[in-house]
């Protein structure tokens, strides 16, 4: 039998915090984004002119009360775009030449999980592209947490400040391949950032690799994920407004694209024990 909730005056029964950033095609991306809205009255003309061309039904938008339909929107966008998640496809060919399971093959309970965030906003601030091992056993004992397998970890970077601007993609805190292997060794499968990548800058690592010839810096975040298998969320939001680093449950479904390497989430996180 199905219980109505028990609502406390003036309390949300589970208060929600989103973790999205907003698709706007007005915002600056690296990749197009277009949006084109259809009217009413436009959607009505794509409504008879669809029947016409796929079922071979004639019917005019004159015969619509007020010659309209329903409103529509056409979007272009990249699954990067946005919010989203990576699959293991995404991070290319494995080591024994396969390929990894795509967003649509993942186990859903990976999406659904206790959270807690690692705040790296100060090496943002000192100019640090990236964050080894050391850096996250440092935020990870100020929280004074242990993380159990399959928590989600989210990686507080400020980066989402720069939002909507060519800054966001180019200033922001990465993780190298030492840190990465911390998280994924305390059994995390499922990383998130507020920044453009779970990797440094673009700049920063070609830097790096210019100045060292060293190979390994080159996205080791992602290629980890060719060794051993885990997802990213990218592009979250909104992490300040969490009033603890943990104590929360995130929720990450990714849209079921089939065969492919990323889908577009509506994280949020919900606070376990009603506290607003």
């Amino acid at each position: 039998m199905l219980r109505e909730p028990t609502l406390c005056p003036g309390r949300d029964p589970m208060p929600l915090i989103d973790l999205s950033a907003t698709v706007d095609a007005n915002l600056w991306e690296p990749d197009t984004v277009t949006h084109t809205t259809l009217s009413a009255a436009e959607g009505a003309k794509h409504m008879t002119d669809g029947m016409r061309a796929a079922f071979g039904i004639d019917f005019s938008p004159e015969e619509l009360p007020g010659g309209e339909f329903l409103t529509n929107d056409l979007i272009s966008l990249t699954t990067h775009t946005g919010t989203h998640v990576d699959a293991p496809a995404h991070y290319g060919t494995r080591p024994d030449g396969t390929e990894g399971r795509t967003i649509d093959q993942l186990p859903l309970d990976w999406f659904h999980r206790p959270g807690f965030v690692l705040d790296l906003r100060e090496l943002r601030e000192r100019g640090r592209g990236v964050a080894d091992a050391g850096d996250l056993r440092t935020a990870l004992a100020r929280i004074d947490y242990a993380p159990r397998p399959l928590d989600i970890a989210l990686l507080h970077t400020g980066a989402d400040a720069w939002g909507g601007t060519q800054r966001y993609f180019t200033e922001f805190t990465g993780l190298d391949g030492s840190a990465t292997a911390f998280l994924l060794d305390l059994g995390i499968r499922v990383i998130g950032t507020d920044a453009f990548s779970l990797d440094a800058p673009f700049g920063d690592i070609i830097a790096r690799y210019r100045a060292t010839g060293d190979r390994s810096v080159l996205w080791p975040a992602h290629f980890a994920g060719r060794e051993r298998e885990y997802c990213q969320i990218e592009r979250l939001a909104g992490l300040a407004a969490l009033p603890r680093p943990h104590g929360f449950t995130v929720s990450c479904f990714p849209v079921k694209i089939a065969r492919a390497g990323a889908g577009w989430t509506r994280a949020v996180a919900h606070l376990d024990d009603g506290e607003a």
